[in-house]
């Protein structure tokens, strides 16, 4: 459902996912694996060493997650707080440019494993100064950020400085997670790698609530006055300033401590497959994308989601526009968390033999009907209001609906990985990985911001209360409002593009889906990147 019902399909997030925020429809979880990040494991020690030996490091890796998940969960909430102001769908297509740079980093995720200080360390050369400028530029913004907000007097949100703002964040928690990948596979010790994974994953589920669900709430005058308050104010209990400042101030801290406390280990075996340099790693990115099974590949999962871009990236906006409190529509993700633990455990057992994309393509057509149900929570949240909010069976249907989008999500988004990792190239696996994650991650992004884009176009308002008057621009909705009119909305694009979607995603799973499962029957050899060294 998107920004609050869900997360962007290229975002990083391990719930899916993400690509833009809690109670998150829009996205997959991210992949892992990076160029570059194929350097040797700490040498196993005679005897294996149990987790309670690298608690530390263990500790520290989940702590610098944490700090990756708060500028992704800040972001999936500020798309909320900006329909709350009444923010036009065009501006919210263009504030959802802030969750690209996920899905883009493998531009420069090179640079950032080849260049680095070998006396500072190779990750922290990257990972000290990527952190001190966040910390740096969230405590700057959190005396900026309010008036960019608007002041809910005549004077709204400057979009387009919160996009760069909040791009800018989401660029900086990218390059520090390319560093933080890379760390953890030499924090450890091969006995003990496997905890990285689950560092990352608890780590930014835990960052992204916090930015995101915790926030929400707190920010929410109503919610703080109900549950926490015993006598009513007029704002929550903190604002976005103060959560800049706060986490600005602790990013400073731990980067400072991790600058001068940790020490990169430096025991290390050169990789024997390791990536040489910038240049040999971005001429090998083009060499496996210019295969043909890649290239169909790439050209296929491109379009593949575009029948789902209405339901994830709009609905969760569309219900905040029809009453629904945001905060409420965050704290519905909580329930979620156990579901997204366990589905990709049931969904692997399917997704583990030779064909893993007919989950993909059995999975499908459930979701594109789920983007109608969807449309109709919308249609329906008007006809069960009443003065004290929405009745509990609401929420209810809300809650069952997105259990049902996260089976078919999961279903998807598992098969994919699975495949993924089956063709890939073993000798460069990483980067060859990375880069159908990455364009997978894409197929997503982009749907996600066109729809957005496409709403007001395709709304259809009329001025009532003053003849001669349109309401087909913002100026012609300013003189009828002036004229004593009012626009009042006859079509909503919504639903228009929800219907559209999911005949485009039918006619895709139709006519193509056919042709992406057969890529799953290609020889090995189709998909090995033939190389002059």
């Amino acid at each position: 459902m998107a920004p609050a019902i869900a997360a962007e399909e290229g975002g990083r997030q391990r719930r899916a996912a993400t690509r833009q925020h809690s109670l998150d429809l829009t996205g997959d979880p991210p992949p892992d694996g990076l160029p570059g990040d194929t350097e040797a494991l700490l040498p196993a020690p005679g005897r294996a060493r149990g987790y309670r030996a690298e608690l530390g490091s263990i500790l520290l890796l989940l702590v610098l997650y944490v700090l990756q998940g708060i500028p992704l969960g800040l972001a999936g909430s500020v798309p909320l707080i900006l329909q709350s102001k009444s923010a036009s769908y065009t501006d919210q297509a263009f504030f959802s440019f802030v969750f690209w740079p996920f899905s883009l980093k493998l531009l420069w995720a090179p640079l950032v494993d080849a260049v680095y200080l070998r006396g500072f360390g190779r990750r922290k050369s990257w990972l000290v100064p990527t952190q001190y400028v966040l910390g740096l530029f969230m405590i700057y913004m959190s005396t900026q950020v309010d008036a960019l907000l608007g002041d809910g007097h005549g004077r709204g949100p400057d979009v387009a400085a919160l996009t760069v703002t909040f791009f800018l964040f989401e660029f900086l928690a990218a390059t520090q997670d390319i560093a933080v990948d890379g760390w953890a596979l030499t924090m450890l010790s091969r006995e003990n790698v496997g905890y990285a994974s689950t560092c990352n994953s608890v780590g930014q589920t835990a960052g992204y609530f916090l930015g995101n669900v915790l926030f929400l709430a707190l920010e929410s005058a109503s919610f703080c006055n109900k549950y926490l308050r015993f006598e009513p104010q007029p704002r929550g209990i903190v604002t976005l300033s103060d959560f800049l400042f706060f986490w600005g101030a602790v990013f400073l801290v731990t980067t400072t401590l991790v600058a001068f406390l940790k020490k990169e280990n430096e025991e290390l075996i050169p990789a024997k497959e390791e990536t040489k340099g910038i240049t040999d790693t971005y001429k090998l990115l083009f060499s496996i994308i210019k295969m043909p099974a890649v290239l169909t590949f790439c050209l296929l999962i491109l379009t593949s989601k575009i029948g789902f871009s209405a339901a994830d990236a709009v609905t969760g906006l569309k219900l905040v526009e029809e009453g629904v409190p945001k905060e409420h529509l965050a704290l519905l993700a909580v329930p979620m968390v156990p579901l997204q633990i366990i589905l990709p455990l049931v969904i692997s057992k399917y997704t583990a033999g030779p064909q893993p994309l007919n989950t993909f393509y059995k999975a499908m057509p459930y979701r594109l009907l789920l983007g109608l149900e969807f449309a109709f929570l919308v249609w329906w949240a008007p006809k069960v209001k009443h003065e004290g909010g929405f009745p509990v069976y609401y929420y209810a249907a809300v809650v069952l609906s997105y259990a049902l989008h996260q089976i078919t999500l999961y279903s998807m988004y598992v098969a994919i990985m699975a495949f993924n990792a089956k063709v890939s190239d073993p000798l460069i696996g990483g980067t060859y990985m990375t880069l159908l994650n990455t364009v997978s991650n894409l197929g997503g992004n982009w749907p996600s911001t066109v729809a957005l884009w496409l709403v007001d176009p395709l709304t259809v308002k009329e001025c009532a209360g003053a003849q001669g008057h349109t309401c087909a621009t913002a100026e012609a909705s300013e003189l009828c409002t002036a004229a004593g009119g009012s626009c009042v909305t006859t079509l909503d694009g919504y639903y228009v593009e929800s219907i559209i979607c999911v005949v485009l995603g039918f006619a895709w799973w139709f006519f193509l889906g056919p042709k992406f499962k057969k890529l799953q029957d290609e020889g090995q050899s189709s998909w090995k990147c033939k190389r002059s060294n």
